[in-house]
């Protein structure tokens, strides 16, 4: 057996986030070029917590494409399976932000780079070494990339790593709404760990009220741990028959949201790696999610996400200051 050198290998897009950073002498916005995608983020995070990462996707060869991988190697998250595409450019993402710090995205990405990878170009034997697979569905709007997705989830199944699973669903990628709901019930019947937010769970299942999507989820496919991030109502634990709320910690200096879901699955992650999936307690759920939501907290105050994770003293020194 292949020994495990990584603690998380993530699959899907880094690109770059250009968010509102201000109006320039003549009154135009001025928007700023961060690193992000929501693998990229979950690694970043899991690298501060000191955890070995590796990512596998696609970017274009070209100014962001290659801003991207140094940033990911700055991060020392590794990319022996970032592929640089010389046809097709990186993918960007404006981010409109409102007053409250949600958020709202345009993508330039038809074609983007993040889209074009292909099922030979995954190195099997970098997924076969890692403890956790992560992925999302950004991967899986596309039959090439989707084909690349299937083909990780199979090695990752076959070599026994723990697989990890955020939709993370963006609307406007998808041709249709009803073919994103085919990929993540496809994504879901390989997840051991399912992060899915509010309204993700009340698309998918229908059910307004979580917990009845939980069970929907569960008649599906039996997941260990399901996380159910509720933003500005905190998160919850659905584990056996246990369900563990916490509530967030809000700040007056929140800007923004980008990055959030990512740092709390991230958190989660790390939690799992460091206690395993056998035998979580009720008390041990609750650390989990306490710890998550604030390292979640954290980001919000940030511009941008995957350069400015917070790191475990960062978390720790936050916590000491709001219990």
């Amino acid at each position: 057996m292949t020994k495990k050198l990584y603690d998380v290998v993530a699959l899907g897009e880094v690109l770059i986030d250009f968010t509102q950073n201000g109006k320039s002498a003549q009154g135009n916005g001025l928007f700023e070029a961060n690193p992000g995608g929501a693998p990229g983020n979950v690694l970043a995070m899991l690298n501060n917590l000191g955890k070995k990462t590796s990512f596998i996707g696609k970017v274009g060869n070209d100014q962001f494409g290659l801003m991207l991988k140094a940033t990911l190697e700055e991060l020392g998250i590794g990319t022996e399976n970032l592929m640089l595409d010389d046809e097709v450019h990186t993918t960007l993402a404006l981010v409109h932000t409102f007053e409250d710090g949600d958020r709202d995205f345009s993508f330039y990405r038809n074609p983007g780079a993040d889209m074009m990878l292909r099922a030979d170009e995954v190195q099997e034997e970098l997924i076969q070494s890692t403890r956790i697979f992560h992925f999302g569905t950004l991967s899986m709007t596309h039959e090439g990339v989707r084909e690349a997705t299937k083909k990780a989830l199979d090695v990752a199944k076959a070599s026994g790593a723990m697989i990890s699973f955020d939709p993370n669903l963006r609307e406007p990628l998808w041709k249709s709404l009803d073919e994103a709901k085919e990929q993540v019930l496809y994504g879901l019947q390989y997840a051991d760990i399912l992060k899915i937010s509010d309204n993700e769970i009340q698309w998918l299942t229908g059910e307004e009220d979580y917990t009845e999507g939980v069970k929907k989820i569960r008649e599906m496919k039996d997941i260990s741990l399901i996380l159910v991030s509720m933003g500005k109502e905190g998160s919850r634990a659905y584990y056996k028959d246990m369900i563990v709320e916490v509530k967030p910690f809000l700040q007056k200096n929140t800007i923004e949201t980008t990055g959030a879901g990512d740092t709390f699955c991230a958190n989660v992650l790390n939690y799992v790696l460091e206690n395993g999936l056998e035998d979580l307690t009720e008390e041990g759920l609750k650390e989990m999610l306490t710890f998550a939501n604030a390292a979640a907290s954290i980001i919000t105050t940030k511009k941008g996400a995957l350069k400015v994770m917070p790191t475990k003293a960062d978390v720790e020194e936050f916590l000491a200051n709001n219990r």
